[in-house]
């Protein structure tokens, strides 16, 4: 079964459900049973979490404070859930905010192990595969690995960067980790010795905003960008084998036609070798099939929705499952039929989670337009002919002035010379 989980760590909840400052980047989908039947949607349980996890146990209406491992408040922030993410097995979960805390969870049971402090506000981050660590990247090009087994221990800072990153990944084996950057390139890391570099995979025009390693071909590395790609690598020796631009995708009458626009999030079904392609703020789902024999994409449809999508993850046994900003209709089933992706309006499991995440929809309203999405990455960019033309031509007048200040012509530069002696001056006879 297939459970919606909002990220919903309030940190300022006292009874009732509030509207949430979390960016709706921050959606994921958790196949897993929810771990206690009191608790119908695992969206639910983690508001429930953030009140029996706290160290300092308010009023009613007093809010809700998590320590540091230091026993000092965290940093003053909006309590905005910067990235999340669950272990491979949904054993552990972790997540960050914006007041520099590293939140780490046990799911069975729910319980919360540890309140760490990192150094700068982090972008994302990842478990490794052996679950031993949680990997954390931040806004200044660091990553930073603190201990799962230890969840009190400090952080280990492992890679440095020049530029923000984005996202990071490790492969299925734990040998690599992967980091993306805003200045549009992939870095191919040993974990053992993260100083010593395998690759870079550069093509990139504009910040890398999403990577993925693909599980069942591990040699393979799945990038979006903001310059609107979908490329296929491999990464081991940074070789681009495919490239699908999506604005020769995108159909002429669509209103957002003309806009650029970076991934958001990178699924993949193994059962179909189906990718699924989350687009920033649009209300569209590319779906590509990765052809391993030819090492391609190859784009099979796009799902169009009447609202904004939040995000899209792939189930085992059932299909695609859509999050959407509607609360009439907050999840949608996709299945393929005869080839081709169409929903399922008719599955009483959508009904019945939908009626779950209806219910609370004052959790989930609380994140929409609270991110800006990507579009403060882009490269800022301008058509200043006309200004340089018109300062370049003032430049050259001051220049012609200047010189002809210096250099007069004959004639005019002040009185005539007085005639010699003895000199009559020659003029105009009559």
């Amino acid at each position: 079964m297939l459970w919606a989980k909002k990220l919903a760590l309030s940190l300022k909840e006292s009874r009732g459900l509030q509207p949430l400052r979390i960016p709706w980047t921050c959606f994921t989908f958790w196949p897993h049973e929810p771990p206690h039947p009191l608790y119908p949607c695992s969206l639910y349980t983690c508001a429930r979490l953030a009140r029996g996890c706290t160290s300092l146990s308010g009023g009613p209406d007093s809010p809700m404070l998590f320590f540091r491992e230091d026993g000092q408040p965290g940093d003053k922030g909006s309590d905005t859930i910067l990235a999340s993410t669950f272990s491979k097995s949904g054993s552990y979960f972790a997540l960050t905010d914006d007041s520099k805390r590293l939140i780490l969870f046990r799911t069975k049971p729910w319980q919360c192990l540890s309140v760490r402090t990192v150094v700068r506000r982090c972008t994302a981050l990842t478990f490794t595969a052996s679950e031993e660590k949680v990997l954390v990247a931040d806004k200044s090009g660091d990553v930073y690995s603190f201990s799962v087994p230890e969840p009190h221990g400090g952080g280990k800072l492992e890679l440095g960067h020049l530029s923000m990153l984005l996202d990071v990944a490790v492969s299925p084996d734990d040998r690599f980790v992967l980091t993306a950057d805003r200045d549009e390139k992939i870095r191919v890391s040993w974990a053992t010795a993260p100083h010593s570099i395998e690759s870079f995979c550069l093509g990139h025009t504009e910040f890398v905003s999403r990577i993925f390693v693909v599980p069942d071909h591990p040699e393979l590395l799945l990038s979006s960008s903001g310059d609107c790609t979908l490329r296929l690598w491999e990464y081991r020796s940074g070789r681009e084998l495919h490239c699908c631009h999506l604005s020769g995708l995108q159909e002429p009458a669509e209103p957002w036609s003309d806009q650029r626009f970076a991934a958001s999030r990178i699924a993949y079904w193994p059962r179909e070798q189906c990718v699924a392609l989350l687009c920033d703020r649009l209300p569209v789902v590319f779906l590509f099939q990765l052809d391993t024999a030819r090492r391609q994409l190859v784009h099979r449809q796009q799902l169009s929705f009447q609202h904004r999508v939040w995000d899209a993850a792939f189930e085992e046994s059932r299909g695609l499952w859509v999050l959407q900003d509607c609360q009439e209709a907050p999840l949608v089933l996709c299945r393929p039929v005869d080839g081709h992706w169409q929903s399922d309006g008719d599955s009483a499991e959508v009904e019945r989670l939908s009626a779950v995440l209806r219910g609370n929809w004052a959790m989930l309203e609380g994140s929409a337009g609270t991110d800006g999405g990507f579009s403060s990455l882009y490269k800022a960019t301008c058509d200043n002919m006309t200004t340089y033309l018109k300062r370049k031509e003032e430049r050259l007048q001051q220049q012609l002035e200047r010189k002809r200040r210096r250099d007069p012509p004959p004639g005019h530069n002040g009185p005539a010379k007085r005639a010699k002696a003895g000199e009559e001056p020659q003029g105009c006879s009559s």
